[in-house]
């Protein structure tokens, strides 16, 4: 039997697409409530990824000194400290062979299988990460997949009514010294504020600028 599905309506889908926009200046007194960012976080969670392998771990801070702290390393960009929740994107740097067989075991446990039942899946990944060309470029695989994490994580705020800002423009190395990143074998992809848009945001009210859909999609 299949479930029935509360779906989002086509126009309310795109009504928050346009809505939203890379909030130049946040409320700082606003804060996403707790409801809101379970819901997030697991979207966080639920983000697809190569082969399933999750080459990433999320790090949210709430904490308001260890925001301010990051502001000197963001261009001086104020949202990571004016938002109520600063999310840094982190991708591994390597994937082991430890690695693999924690996310084995996980799958196995998540479909009631054994990891013996696994076997193909696990040569298939072991060829593709261990002995092709793909192992020399590994951390640039695991940190390309951070984006699709952060495009989700942005839409789903934006269906909740709630304001984002992606940002690449930070010292990753100094995100990494103050986090701690370098010694768990990670490092800060990308950064990305979410809270409430200030009202003084001049941006909130510019139009969005597109091409034309006949400029960007081609059907064939």
């Amino acid at each position: 039997m299949t479930m029935k599905q509360d779906l989002i309506s086509n126009d309310a889908l795109l009504q928050q697409l346009r809505w939203r926009y890379a909030t130049k200046q946040f409320d700082a007194t606003r804060k996403i409530s707790t409801e809101d960012w379970c819901a997030l976080e697991e979207a966080l969670v639920l983000t697809p990824s190569s082969f399933g392998l999750q080459p990433w771990k999320f790090f949210v801070i709430t904490d308001q000194a260890t925001k301010e702290a990051l502001v000197p390393h963001s261009w001086g960009q104020r949202q990571v400290a004016d938002c109520s929740h600063l999310v840094v994107f982190a991708h591994r740097k390597e994937i082991t062979a430890e690695y693999l067989e924690v996310f084995l075991r996980r799958v196995a446990e998540v479909w009631g299988v054994t990891v013996e039942s696994l076997a193909a899946y696990r040569g298939l990944m072991e060829g593709k990460i261990f002995h092709t060309p793909l192992r020399d470029q590994i951390e640039e695989w695991n940190r390309r997949q951070t984006y699709i994490a952060m495009g989700n994580f942005m839409t789903c705020a934006a269906l909740r009514g709630i304001d984002t800002c992606p940002m690449e423009g930070f010292e990753s190395e100094k995100y990494d010294e103050v986090l701690g990143l370098a010694e768990r074998g990670l490092s800060a992809a990308l950064v990305c504020p979410a809270g409430y848009r200030a009202a003084a945001d001049k941006y909130a009210t510019l139009p969005k600028v597109r091409f034309e859909t006949r400029d960007l999609v081609e059907y064939v």
